[in-house]
């Protein structure tokens, strides 16, 4: 049951990378925000740092390999593909260690099935806005993205 539990996690970060991949470089800083917010890169970025942060405060040690993604730092498809792996893995490890304690994660009262719920609505959350901003910034996505993102077995 871990190995599925954790592959459900990874099948998330794997549609993230999928999204990634389908957004061009002009893509990735597109917005409709008035104030230049929102735009995929800085959504995926987030994304990034709202794992970062939550391992930060449940197991330091993963956290220190990974560092946040700054508002400085240029946002290009490397850095985000690189920073979404390392992190998705740290927080695969994170996971495991709970699921392998008996569900619980020290400093997360709600236990790892929570944990991982949480972090996977938050990013479909973001990957749903990113869309939309691509639509509307008219960066259309192929069809067969669509289509794929909701073919787990394949994924």
């Amino acid at each position: 049951m871990v190995d599925q539990f954790i592959e459900t996690w990874r099948i998330n970060n794997r549609v993230n990378l999928m999204l990634l991949d389908e957004i061009s470089a002009e893509g990735l800083n597109v917005t409709f925000s008035k104030r230049g917010g929102g735009t995929p890169a800085k959504q995926f970025a987030h994304i990034h740092n709202v794992r970062y942060w939550k391992l930060e405060k449940l197991k330091k040690e993963l956290a220190q390999k990974q560092g946040k993604i700054d508002r400085s730092d240029e946002l290009c498809h490397e850095l985000l593909r690189i920073r979404l792996l390392k992190s998705a893995e740290a927080v695969a490890d994170l996971l495991k260690e709970g699921y392998e304690n008996e569900g619980l994660i020290e400093g997360y009262r709600r236990g790892v099935y929570t944990l991982m719920g949480y972090l996977i609505a938050h990013e479909a959350h973001h990957r749903s806005n990113m869309i939309q901003t691509l639509k509307q910034c008219g960066h259309k996505l192929s069809r067969s993205f669509t289509i794929n993102i909701w073919d787990w077995n394949k994924i």
